[in-house]
């Protein structure tokens, strides 16, 4: 992951929230440069690594057919395609959620590449991947080492529910990688200053907590009763290895 888009991920030193999106696509092939196009992108909102609930999901008609290939793994027909959108018309929203946030996918580079390829033939200059992109993919490879690094085996490893994930899909693949990007950082916890962020739930005033007093120490010394009795009992046992009751 570059050292720049790293640093993005860190909460800035002003404690303003940090506001990033993992995002995913569905491609007709391998490389935007020989023919195939963008049909698909699913992406997540997270601020300071939660999911907020803010979603943008769309489908894109890339004129021409779906190759066989591809159709296997997404499932996204020449037909239903058709009367997609084209992706130059849906560009400003889809830029506008973006933002300038910080950009995660899995293999992030194949991503970038579709994206910045479709925003180039609609005249746009491309999304600085050295700035902006975080690959989950190099992540879980330094993390996870001789490991495998497919987000069906990373779910897998992190305990994340993909039972539901029959086929590649852009938005439902964003949100589990959402949750597999989380882990990868370590979890949620992302500092110790919940309160100064400005996503902080509203739950009331904060109030202080009264200083507890301190007890008292218990006492647990045998009284003279118990010691007779125990003194006794000893005696009665015949033999003892540990010598008499009165310990000659």
């Amino acid at each position: 992951m570059p050292a720049g888009s790293l640093a993005r991920t860190r909460r800035s030193a002003d404690n303003r929230a940090m506001r990033e999106i993992v995002f995913d696509t569905e491609t007709t092939g391998f490389k935007f440069s020989e023919g195939d196009r963008l049909v698909e992108i699913g992406c997540v909102e997270l601020v300071n690594r939660v999911e907020t609930g803010r979603t943008f999901h769309a489908y894109y008609c890339p004129q021409r057919d779906m190759p066989a290939e591809a159709f296997a793994v997404h499932g996204l027909s020449t037909a239903f395609l058709s009367d997609k959108p084209l992706f130059a018309s849906g560009v400003a929203e889809l830029l506008d959620f973006l933002g300038d946030a910080p950009l995660i996918a899995h293999n992030a580079g194949f991503d970038f590449g579709f994206l910045n390829g479709e925003l180039g033939a609609c005249g746009f200059p491309p999304i600085c991947h050295k700035t902006r992109m975080v690959d989950t993919l190099q992540m879980a490879r330094g993390r996870h080492p001789g490991a495998k690094h497919t987000l069906d085996a990373l779910c897998s490893r992190y305990g994340i529910d993909r039972s539901h994930r029959v086929l590649h899909g852009a938005l439902l693949d964003a949100q589990l990688l959402a949750q597999v990007y989380v882990e990868l950082m370590g979890g949620r916890q992302i500092g110790l200053g919940l309160l100064s962020g400005s996503i902080v739930a509203d739950t009331g005033p904060v109030v202080a907590a009264a200083p507890r007093k301190a007890r008292v120490p218990r006492v647990f010394a045998a009284t003279e009763g118990e010691l007779a009795a125990h003194a006794a009992f000893m005696k009665g046992i015949p033999d003892a290895l540990w010598g008499s009751a009165d310990g000659h």
